[in-house]
């Protein structure tokens, strides 16, 4: 039995809140967001959050949650 550390585990991408204010489209966010740092760039992707709440970018793993008051018109 080895008694050497295992590396650890990457952290769990962020969970990123969201607010009406904070979408960019009818019901979408886009990342890599500008609060990312520029060596994790990847590809922009647009990601809907309101219909069911949420959306994870399929690049990084960063999930985007919708947490405002859904705009007026969105059910």
């Amino acid at each position: 039995m080895s008694t050497e550390a295992k590396p650890a585990l990457p952290a769990a991408p962020a969970a990123v809140e969201l607010a009406a204010t904070d979408l960019v489209g009818p019901g979408v966010t886009f990342c890599p967001n500008p609060a990312m740092p520029l060596w994790s760039n990847h590809p922009k992707v647009f990601i809907d959050v309101l219909t069911s709440g949420q959306g994870r970018c399929p690049y990084c793993g960063t999930v985007y949650r919708f947490t405002g008051e859904r705009p007026k018109g969105h059910h």
